[in-house]
């Protein structure tokens, strides 16, 4: 059994944290006052019994507020009053800390174009599989001797992407009623920018940590809401296995919505991504999308097309139907392709070993080898197969030439917390 939960089903639930452990840090204030005013507050609200509640109490010194029923939200808040730390979240002082994890989805059936930029709403709907192997980490620290955010990616600060996410940090800090300024630290164990969704995972391991990090206690669909108004793609990485961002319309206003399709262990397909290009890419996804909206004269047919595609995947997925899915798929991808190419100027992100990757893998499902491509904004080929398949699929990409390594994944889990 994992040590952390997955995330709540529904907005109402807050996200599940870490079991209590202890750090050594100072404690904040008159510990006897601090601790006598902790557990009637937990006593008050009902947040466990005796035995917890007095170790609840205790535990101030190690920043950490059991939480052990639905009242999470009043026992955080409860902490937080007293000047400790609210369930999930470090504390040293009034520096408050969390640490989560995501990783990155793949669309299978993909979208293009942004229906209204302001709120980031996509022109069509998506659906993906979130990749176990590919990981992003990211800490998030809120204190109050910080007068402005900061944002540093294995170590180095990138301006142009910090002004990205303190602006996702301004909506979650809203939500939560803080000022907060903080500091962030992101790492990626696979290539940043390059095609494999990077934004995607770091911008749903941020909403979740900075959450966890103010103890708001927001739930899946709220915390997938934010993170898409970074990164479009971002809310699918909240979930696990398969999911699928649908439009609706509520109100005479358009909305993006975000679910889960299936567990990972419902269909257990695997990845072998074949990095073709680890530098990144010479246009962003954003300013691609919108240059192809504005000049390419088959985006419209490129949107119409979308819905059909959409739901011949969940039809395949209900099935396992793997063929039906592998040409949906295929079509998804070269018709995105199509579009961005017809775009003035015209945007290639491929390269000659994209290409070669593409030949090799239909002649694998020619040969009756179980396996489809699918390629994002990058030129990184994503080789999705059954779990038999794996082994010839990953040693026939490994031949092309121009592939620089090989990364095999499953299907991985939602964004979650790992550590306050």
């Amino acid at each position: 059994m994992k040590r952390f939960g997955a995330l709540p089903d529904t907005h109402h639930n807050p996200v599940p944290v870490p079991a209590p452990v202890s750090f050594p840090f100072p404690t904040c204030g008159d510990s006897d006052s601090v601790q006598r005013q902790v557990q009637q507050a937990a006593a008050e609200f009902g947040v466990g019994d005796q035995r917890r509640q007095s170790a609840a109490a205790s535990r101030f010194r190690g920043g950490m507020v059991t939480n052990g029923s639905t009242t999470g939200r009043d026992c955080r808040r409860v902490a937080n009053e007293t000047g400790m730390i609210g369930a999930g979240v470090m504390m040293s002082g009034q520096v408050r800390e969390a640490t989560a994890t995501a990783h990155p989805n793949i669309a299978l059936v993909k979208y293009w174009g942004k229906s209204d930029i302001e709120r980031n709403i996509p022109a069509v709907g998506s659906l993906s599989i979130t990749l176990d192997a590919l990981r992003t980490t990211t800490t998030v620290r809120f204190d109050p001797g910080l007068d402005h955010d900061r944002f540093l990616l294995d170590g180095r600060e990138v301006p142009k992407m910090g002004e990205r996410v303190a602006a996702c940090l301004d909506r979650v800090r809203q939500r939560a009623g803080s000022s907060l300024h903080a500091v962030v630290e992101s790492s990626n164990n696979f290539p940043t920018a390059a095609g494999l969704a990077s934004s995607a995972s770091g911008f749903a391991a941020l909403v979740v940590a900075a959450d966890a990090a103010l103890g708001s206690g927001l739930g899946r669909v709220e915390l997938a809401d934010l993170a898409r108004r970074a990164s479009g793609s971002a809310a699918r990485s909240l979930f696990s296995g398969f999911a699928e961002i649908e439009l609706v319309d509520r109100d005479g206003a358009r909305e993006a919505r975000t679910r889960q399709v299936l567990e990972p262990d419902e269909w257990p397909l695997r990845v072998v991504v074949a990095v073709a290009e680890a530098g990144p890419k010479a246009v962003g996804s954003t300013e691609g999308m919108v240059r192809t909206e504005q000049t390419s004269p088959f985006y419209a047919t490129w949107v119409k097309s979308s819905a059909a595609d959409l739901e011949g995947a969940r039809r395949a997925i209900e099935d396992r139907d793997f063929q039906a899915l592998a040409e949906i798929s295929e079509s998804s991808c070269l018709k995105m392709h199509a579009v961005m190419l017809s775009a003035r100027p015209g945007l290639i992100y491929w390269n000659g070993t994209t290409v070669e990757c593409v030949h090799r893998i239909r002649a694998l499902r020619d040969g009756g080898v179980p396996v489809f491509f699918t390629i994002d904004a990058g030129p990184q080929v994503k080789a999705v197969c059954l779990p038999e398949a794996v082994t010839v699929v990953r040693n026939e990409l490994e031949l092309v030439p121009g592939v620089r390594h090989i990364i095999e994944s499953g299907l991985g889990n939602g964004a979650r917390v790992i550590g306050a």
